[in-house]
């Protein structure tokens, strides 16, 4: 038994506003003291409480006693006195910014079906999952980016200090230079004339990006320029299929209409290409077709996936079948993650060798000719 949300269509709810309006709700938290990695936590504790018999009252305020943070205290003492004073835990969370709708509708019907204590555990399970995808992205990332960081440093030093070095000596004794040798020494004068301009530059643009970023139409692009990128485009497509798979099943799992799940992703998971297709999906699946076949219309979604769904749809097991694709993208995400780490750093140093390879060569063969003429 569960309770059945409106269907996604349907212009309002009985509260006369339409699912759209309530669920506009990014189910990442940036600037939100009650981030994801505090709310696995929360979710955990609450979920071993309950599950131990403990009044929800009593297992918030205990908590709340235990935590460092006076913000999200004050936040978990102002949840439990709205439930004393006669509201559901529903609605105390709806009415915080800090709550995703996910959140809010899954505990609504851990209340209706008496499941709380299950819920809450699911709930615990996704953040942890979340956390722990959010950690296989950075752990492919990081490397590779702090072995470009230091490459950049060390080109710049080369190119800014030692090569003008090298410079004043050729002029001093009027050596005659090779290509390659004058090539590089160009590069250096530009980026020595320039590196203020440039520094400049990058600056505007950051800002320019921080300004731009939450624009419908750059968003859009940007997002489909991700998973356009070599290497890295599979990567990208896994970790949002991940996220949807996971969430669906955790959605149909609470018995919420595929429908309404569908619609309710798309709200959470802020990515343009994903985001298209399920509104698409949706309105496809109002109108009659079949799940697996409005799926099968997107190139986002892999034939595994189609197949899937076409089994859950013979089956009745939707539930069960989001369930496997979420364990096997999750399991595809981390193979991946490894394989990115090892292929770019080999790669990143290779360069950054043979970079540092030609400026020292570029800069040595002068040197040699003059130690001959001297000889």
């Amino acid at each position: 038994m569960g309770l059945k949300i409106a269907k996604a269509n349907s212009k309002k709810n009985q509260g006369g506003s339409s699912i759209s309006e309530l669920l506009k709700k990014d189910i990442s938290f940036s600037n939100n003291p009650f981030s994801s990695k505090r709310k696995e936590a929360f979710y955990t504790e609450l979920s071993v409480l309950l599950t131990s018999g403990i009044s929800l009252t009593k297992a918030i305020q205990l908590i709340s006693s235990t935590q460092k943070k006076e913000q999200i205290q004050k936040l978990l003492e102002d949840i439990n006195s709205d439930i004393i004073a006669g509201k559901t835990f529903f609605e105390t969370l709806q009415s915080r910014s800090y709550f995703t709708p996910y959140e809010y509708y899954a505990i609504k019907i851990g209340e209706q079906t008496g499941r709380l204590s299950e819920i809450v555990t699911d709930l615990s399970l996704f953040y942890k999952e979340k956390n722990d995808q959010r950690k296989q992205v950075i752990s492919a990332l990081s490397y590779p980016v702090i072995v470009l960081i230091t490459a950049i440093g060390v080109v710049g030093f080369m190119m800014w200090y030692i090569v003008p070095m090298f410079v004043s000596i050729f002029k001093q004794r009027n050596v005659e230079l090779p290509p390659i040798t004058q090539w590089v020494i160009n590069i250096s004068s530009f980026l020595t004339e320039y590196i203020w301009s440039l520094l400049i530059g990058l600056i505007i643009s950051f800002f320019l990006y921080s300004y731009i970023k939450k624009e419908s139409w750059f968003k859009n692009r940007f997002d489909s320029l991700k998973l356009k990128l070599p290497l890295f485009g599979n990567f990208f497509k896994k970790v949002y299929l991940s996220q949807f798979t996971q969430t669906m099943a955790l959605l149909t799992k609470a018995k919420v209409p595929v429908v309404t799940a569908i619609a309710m992703v798309a709200e959470m998971i802020q990515f343009y290409p994903l985001q298209n297709a399920l509104q698409s999906i949706e309105s496809g699946i109002v109108k009659g077709d079949k799940l697996s076949d409005s799926f099968a219309e997107h190139p986002l979604f892999d034939n595994k996936m189609i197949a899937l769904l076409k089994v859950a749809e013979e089956t009745n097991q939707t539930e069960f079948v989001f369930q496997k694709l979420k364990e096997q993208y999750s399991s595809e995400l981390k193979y991946r993650s490894q394989i990115i780490t090892a292929i770019l750093n080999p790669i990143f140093l290779v360069i950054v060798a043979i970079i540092v390879g030609v400026i020292l060569i570029a800069m040595y063969l002068p040197m040699f000719k003059l130690s001959s003429i001297i000889e």
